[in-house]
């Protein structure tokens, strides 16, 4: 564990926190490594995780992007294997059992944009902003592009890609990057809130809504509601589901 990435285990819930702030929270390999790691262990120990950046910024992107072409341009195979460090990174966030949930108080630019566009809820305060600036640095944002397909419609994708516009928290809500978003100021209560409504619930139930989001959208419509059906009998005749409900 490095001091780059902090994790908290506050009861059921784990607390990741992307600590450069000086450096606006941009990301180097061997953290988005060691942020995958920790999401795929978390369901061991927790019924949630909550991403946030130090300081003033949620994520400026990858360091050292924008820094020029490499001198040797390397072969494609060993692009390829460099690039999965950021595709397992969303790939993770989709495929862990339990919610991740973004939470972004500032700029999330190229990287950090596609980390709140994958996880599975992003709440975000009135003075984000969102960007996707790869293009002007040369680079074709296929990893970003990754991150939006099933979560921004296609002409909001070519717009932020294309335009490398800075875009506020609330066209990021209508481009689906972003859940909802709140002033500044109840930003952290809104936060607690929703994650005490998730651990109110019973925990299989929360995992079916993420299994299902996670496969269905994939199916055809005729499968995803044959699918929901058998979730729906399976999910709720569990013994979890015969606690008494939380008021």
């Amino acid at each position: 564990m490095s001091n780059e990435i902090l994790t908290q285990q506050d009861g059921a819930v784990l607390r990741i926190t992307i600590n450069r702030p000086e450096q606006g929270n941009g990301m180097t390999d061997p953290m988005v490594v060691e942020l995958t790691q920790i999401i795929r262990e978390a369901p061991k120990t927790s019924q949630a995780i909550v991403i946030r950046g130090a300081g003033n910024e949620f994520c400026i992107g990858r360091a050292g992007m924008g820094g020029g072409p490499p001198k040797e341009v390397p072969p494609a195979y060993t692009r390829r294997n460099e690039s999965d460090i950021v595709f397992d990174a969303y790939g993770i966030m989709r495929s862990v059992s339990i919610p991740v949930i973004a939470v972004v108080q500032g700029k999330a630019l190229g990287f950090g944009c596609a980390i709140a566009a994958a996880c599975d809820v992003t709440l975000a305060s009135d003075a984000a902003t969102f960007q996707v600036p790869e293009m002007g640095h040369n680079i074709m944002p296929g990893m970003v592009m990754s991150s939006f397909i099933d979560r921004v419609p296609r002409k909001a994708l070519q717009y932020l890609v294309w335009s490398q516009n800075l875009v506020s928290a609330e066209r990021a809500l209508s481009y689906g990057i972003v859940s909802d978003v709140f002033p500044a100021a109840k930003l952290d209560g809104a936060v607690d809130a929703f994650v005490a409504g998730i651990l109110q619930a019973p925990g299989v139930a929360v995992q079916g809504v993420k299994e299902f989001s996670r496969v269905a959208y994939d199916m055809p419509i005729a499968g995803a509601v044959d699918y929901a059906r058998n979730l729906h009998a399976l999910i709720n005749t569990a013994s979890e589901m015969k606690r008494k409900p939380h008021h």
